[in-house]
C-alpha cells in the first residue's frame, strides 16, 4: 500500500532576506542554517523552532519588516 507523505509545516512566507544585525530571515526568521535543514528535521526540532519565532521576530528592528 502506497502512502502519500504529509506535507511538512514550515513559516516560509516567500520574502527571503537575511538581516545581517540577527542573522534571521526577515520572512520566516529561521537562520540559513535552520532553512537550509528543515525538510531532514524531525516534526519536533521543527515544532521548537516554530515555538520560538514570535521572541525572534520582536529582536528585529520593525523597520526592516515594513512596520514603521
Amino acid at each position: 500500500m502506497n502512502t502519500v507523505p504529509r506535507p511538512i509545516v514550515t513559516p516560509c512566507i516567500q520574502v527571503c532576506a537575511v538581516d545581517g544585525q540577527s542573522g534571521y530571515c526577515l520572512g520566516c526568521q529561521r537562520t540559513l542554517p535552520e532553512i537550509a535543514q528543515w525538510g531532514r528535521m524531525d516534526d519536533a526540532a521543527r515544532a521548537t523552532i516554530m515555538a520560538d519565532l514570535p521572541a525572534r521576530r520582536a529582536k528585529i528592528a520593525p523597520e526592516k519588516l515594513g512596520l514603521v
